[in-house]
């Protein structure tokens, strides 16, 4: 396997109504991945809207002008498919894998609820899916410890009117609020061909993936006015740090730290990821060595590092531990503080390095090593960055990133002065 690259075919058309339609074959195995991009996530979303985005990703299986409600699943899964969709702040993707000839009926399945939702979207399956985005909330979020620690972080990294300001699970209060009409519109709005890129990867050769699209999707209209996202790229420094401290049903104390950095796409953010990996990935990570098998004051198993991949603002860089019996909420934030303050002034070994980078290819490969890995990655870098090939850059960009850069990274970014701070305690030591 090389080093870096992209090591498959890509190629790309775009059909007259705007949809851009990525092909990777790859004849190894007789499947295919189908992965429908839509540019729409919760950064879209209008004040008064938030959480619309995530509610079609549910309501997007609810049947559409040809497709009755479930069918959808039914007919993907009798075929011997699999398939899902998620939603993140950047974008929304439906996703199928199937028999290669079974490649005609996902793409005519995506078109479908494209170009028929709206139509077949009745009362009664709003209100049903507002539930289960409610019960969703309670269990995802709400009714586990720790929970709701990534809806708590968004505002504190990003200020009131910002983009990435709100979780894309969004306000019960917005979803309860909007009727029928005003999620009809969103959806006309957003799911347009032309704000989407499909993406087959695997045992079709591009001429009959570039017809069949053609065929099923070529006669649905573009929208000519998409609203562009809020832009989000500048976050003020304030100077001082963020800080939340949460008294709730928790079995210890857990502290996160949280660093704006660059957007996920840029030389810089490789940086972070690197530098991530290097603070917080694993057993050989300076977290784990220095406070679960060090001083001893985290759990081994609630103890990392990551950063948070969003494309259109300074993405996140989140460092936590959660604390052993015994070590309070204060020594587990000073002895994380204390590790990462030192990125800047201890330098990252060649071992250290060589081991991030080492895991960051296997985790690269991995993904790439599959069909629907491989077709969720070039429809990203289609519609983050309009060119599927600019995912190759990706790994070579891991593998160029030296210690230098991390120590000056850390230096600039990661200093206490703009930290955002989140401690849970719990309920007992109140």
């Amino acid at each position: 396997m090389p080093d870096s690259g992209f090591p498959w075919p890509i190629e790309t058309t775009r059909l007259d109504n705007g949809l851009r339609v990525v092909v990777s074959e790859d004849r190894t195995a007789p499947a295919v991945a189908v992965n429908l991009w839509y540019d729409v996530g919760s950064r879209h979303e209008p004040a008064g809207q938030t959480g619309f985005a995530h509610l079609f990703e549910h309501l997007m299986f609810e049947g559409s002008v040809n497709v009755a409600k479930t069918e959808h699943m039914k007919l993907i899964q009798g075929a011997g498919g699999s398939l899902n969709a998620t939603t993140n702040p950047d974008r929304t993707n439906y996703f199928e894998t199937v028999p290669a000839e079974h490649l005609e009926l996902a793409l005519w399945l995506e078109a479908d609820r494209m170009g028929g939702l709206v139509p077949a979207l009745t009362q009664e399956t709003l209100d049903n899916q507002r539930d289960v985005v409610k019960n969703e909330r309670r269990q995802r979020y709400e009714n586990v410890p720790y929970g709701d620690a990534w809806l708590r972080l968004l505002p504190l990294l990003y200020p009131p009117g910002h983009p990435y300001h709100h979780a894309t699970i969004g306000s019960m209060a917005d979803l309860n609020a909007a009727d029928l009409a005003t999620f009809q519109a969103f959806h006309t709005t957003y799911y347009a061909p032309n704000n989407a890129v499909l993406t087959v990867a695997g045992d079709a050769p591009a001429a009959e993936v570039f017809a069949l699209a053609d065929k099923y999707f070529g006669g649905l209209a573009p929208r000519p006015d998409i609203p562009a996202a809020p832009d989000g790229r500048t976050v003020p420094a304030t100077g001082r740090p963020a800080v939340e401290t949460v008294t709730a049903d928790v079995p210890a104390p857990r502290v996160y730290l949280a660093h704006r950095t660059h957007p996920f796409g840029a030389t810089g953010y490789d940086v972070t990821t690197v530098l991530a990996t290097v603070l917080g990935s694993g057993r050989g990570s300076r977290l784990y060595q220095r406070l679960a098998d060090g001083e001893r004051i985290a759990q081994p198993d609630l103890i990392g590092a990551y950063g948070v991949d969003l494309a259109h603002a300074p993405a996140p860089l989140i460092a936590t531990a959660t604390a052993r019996p015994g070590v309070t909420a204060d020594r587990l934030r000073d002895g994380l503080a204390e590790v990462v303050d030192e990125l800047a002034t201890v330098p990252v070994t060649a071992a250290e390095l060589d081991r991030a980078k080492a895991l960051l290819s296997t985790s690269w490969w991995r993904q790439m090593s599959t069909v629907d890995g491989r077709a969720d990655t070039l429809g990203r870098y289609a519609t983050q960055f309009g060119d599927p090939a600019r995912a190759a850059d990706r790994l070579p960009g891991w593998l160029a990133v030296t210690a230098e850069q991390i120590a000056e990274q850390a230096a600039e970014l990661l200093g206490a002065a703009d930290r955002v701070i989140l401690t849970y305690l719990p309920e007992e030591t109140s």
